[in-house]
């Protein structure tokens, strides 16, 4: 791999889709939301009638996927051979669809080919909680972005009550605490930080003083 890459994983909530679009804004690299790969294959599944159990006609549909990631320093968006995605990938039957298609070990294959074949000049920067692990093991900067479960509870009710939704504080940590559980512990791909990775506790940091911490790794990884 010669492209430059920095990977961002970490669990929800802990800010790494934030930053990772800040840092590519600033290198002027290309942007994975590694965390869509998945239900994008559930939406085209779904869209071209391929069967979830179909895991040989969902790998080769995922080798044929066009992604782009285009962003600016608020928002990002997913195009599928060039078409914008929106709103389609946040209901519940693509989110089902989503957890089917990743349960064969060959289109994890295909979708991590997919993830690799983002990496292209000048660079770029994924987030995840696979990237640095497993997905690109050899990328020039891998951070682990981490916050306590409380307060990534916290950011996420607020987000969600700012977005008009009624939800309940208790809840959400405990879907966060349960997948957590589920993300830490799982035999393929755990959520754990890679062995050279630097990890980030945001736990008590603003967007900008981790997006700066962030910058200076870059800097003297001379990426910047």
């Amino acid at each position: 791999m010669n492209t430059s890459v920095v990977t961002i994983d970490g669990p929800s909530g802990a800010g790494k889709g934030t930053v990772a679009r800040n840092i590519a804004y600033e290198l002027d690299f290309h942007l994975l939301d590694s965390g869509a790969i998945y239900r994008i294959l559930g939406l085209a599944a779904i869209e071209q009638g391929i069967a979830f159990d179909d895991f040989g006609g969902l790998a080769a549909l995922a080798n044929s996927l066009e992604l782009s990631f285009p962003y600016d320093k608020k928002h990002t968006d997913i195009l599928l051979d060039g078409v914008p995605l929106g709103q389609k990938l946040r209901n519940q039957v693509v989110a089902d669809a989503a957890s089917k298609v990743a349960v064969n070990p060959s289109v994890r294959k295909a979708l991590m080919d997919l993830q690799r074949r983002q990496a292209i000049e000048p660079g770029l920067v994924g987030d995840g909680r696979d990237l640095g692990t497993i997905v690109f093991p050899n990328a020039d900067l891998k951070i682990f972005l981490d916050a306590s479960v409380e307060v990534r509870a916290e950011r996420r009710y607020l987000e969600l009550i700012d977005s008009g939704q009624i939800v309940e504080r208790s809840a959400i940590l405990r879907d966060l605490e349960i997948r957590d559980i589920r993300d830490r512990t799982r035999e393929v791909a755990p959520l754990v930080p890679a062995h050279d990775a630097y990890v980030i506790d945001s736990s008590e940091k603003t967007v900008a003083e981790v997006v700066m911490e962030v910058r200076g790794l870059c800097k003297a990884k001379c990426l910047v």
